[in-house]
């Protein structure tokens, strides 16, 4: 499994072609922390950390997962490697990885890196490049570890735990039609059917993000889709909500070049395509926000089309 792919350098810079990178993420904790990255790569960081957090595994394990993407492949889902690598963690479907088809998935891909991640023992306390390095048996061990701070900022956002700290300029890619069904889709395959169930939705886990006819709406307004914030049941729902909201808000916004998002609302914060600065403002145009949401909350998603 080829670390870095040999005489790797360029990064298209954006999933519609033309443009800078398009995405920036900052730290949650005031220190000036901050990575700019690609909507084709903000799309895959957002794709990993779902399947993670749809196992339940700590953003620990996230953090591990996007360290070793952006080392193997820059966050891209290349279709070539050193010998038969193959996409966004450089698999080997010779090494039994997969088929080439199901390889370049990166929900499928995502998971398989997870699955050997929680064979490594105590991998949460291990150094990252040691964890890393068990799944991988990389030529090149040490090479992770320049990613870590990088993939801690990603992974912060991702995951939910830092809120409104991931933003893009939301430019829609040239090259794929998108609306609400689009946005159905997707969500139902990196988080699975409950991410919608709750609202009523009837989702079509196969279908393609591309499929704008998804079925079910759930929403007044037919290009806008309303994800419920559910985050389990017990005493501490509530708290756990804030985050769960949160990671669903940024997945929206890591997407919204690929789907055609023009704005995503959660805790009386709201992101809209297309702003120069790309912040999250108030809603209310007053400057107050609830950053945490709430177990009642809702994060809601209005595509373009």
């Amino acid at each position: 499994m080829l670390s870095a792919v040999a005489g790797y350098v360029v990064v298209q810079y954006d999933t519609g072609g033309t443009g800078g990178p398009g995405c920036k993420v900052v730290s949650g904790k005031d220190d000036g922390a901050t990575y700019e990255f690609t909507p084709e790569q903000a799309v895959n960081a957002a794709t990993i950390t779902a399947v993670g957090t749809a196992r339940e595994l700590p953003e620990r394990a996230v953090t591990i997962a996007l360290a070793t993407a952006l080392q193997e492949s820059a966050l891209r889902n290349i279709d070539y490697g050193d010998r038969d690598s193959l996409g966004l963690f450089q698999q080997r479907p010779s090494q039994g990885w997969g088929t080439p088809k199901e390889i370049m998935d990166p929900a499928y891909a995502a998971g398989k890196f997870y699955e050997h991640l929680e064979e490594v023992p105590g991998y949460t306390r291990l150094p990252l490049t040691v964890a890393a390095q068990r799944v991988q048996r990389s030529g090149f061990p040490q090479a992770y570890a320049k990613h870590e701070p990088d993939a801690a900022l990603l992974a912060a956002a991702l995951t939910g735990r830092s809120a409104a700290t991931l933003t893009c300029e939301g430019r829609p890619a040239a090259t794929r039609a998108a609306g609400a069904g689009a946005v159905r889709a997707a969500l139902a395959r990196d988080f699975g059917r409950d991410a919608l169930e709750p609202a009523g939705a009837e989702v079509d886990a196969s279908a393609s993000p591309a499929d704008t006819d998804g079925s079910g709406t759930g929403d007044s307004d037919e290009r806008t889709v309303t994800v419920p914030v559910t985050a389990g049941s017990g005493a501490d729902a509530g708290r756990r909500a804030g985050p769960r909201g949160w990671q669903l808000a940024h997945w929206a916004v890591a997407n919204a070049s690929e789907l055609h998002i023009k704005r995503v609302s959660y805790a009386g914060r709201e992101w809209t395509a297309g702003h120069t600065d790309s912040e999250w403002r108030s809603a209310d145009g007053k400057g107050s926000a609830d950053t945490d949401g709430g177990a009642g909350a809702a994060v809601r998603i209005t595509t373009a089309q």
